[in-house]
């Protein structure tokens, strides 16, 4: 299913009335990888109060037990810290990089802003190595900024 499908369909979710923002949550993290097929594992990370760790809020794929992350470490802990999007095309070359499967091979996660400030990320895990480009990239900003419009 292209990008431009899965806009409308992630609208309608978010648009959904009578279910809270983590079952929204949960059903665009489903959609996304049901949909995408290099799409493995997606979860939303939001920053816990005024710590500097990440907590697992939603996800789809494989159970982790990475779901408490300290800022700085990992790609999540990274891009919580720097504020930009990361893309890791081989995460076995990745110096500060948290295993959570042998299966993951790349991974993106894009940064969640709601008033300017990075309130949280999307991550997603691939077991193709090189699965992400551009046009994930922008289609996860896209995805982020839509979601920022319910949390605000």
């Amino acid at each position: 299913m292209g990008f431009d499908i899965l806009k409308s369909r992630v609208i309608d979710i978010l648009e959904t009335q009578n279910i809270k923002h983590n079952e929204k949550l949960k059903l665009v993290c489903e959609l996304l990888r049901n949909e995408v097929n290099h799409y493995d594992w997606v979860g939303f990370y939001f920053k816990n109060n005024d710590k500097e760790e990440l907590v697992l809020e939603a996800f789809v794929g494989e159970p982790t037990e990475h779901t408490v992350i300290p800022f700085g470490k990992g790609i999540c802990g990274q891009v919580a810290v720097s504020n930009k999007n990361f893309s890791v095309d081989d995460v076995g070359a990745q110096d500060n990089y948290i295993a959570c499967s042998i299966n993951v091979k790349s991974e993106i996660v894009i940064p969640l802003f709601v008033n300017a400030e990075n309130i949280g990320q999307i991550d997603i895990d691939s077991h193709t190595i090189k699965a992400f480009n551009q046009a994930d990239e922008d289609f996860l900003v896209w995805v982020n900024s839509e979601i920022s419009k319910i949390l605000s």
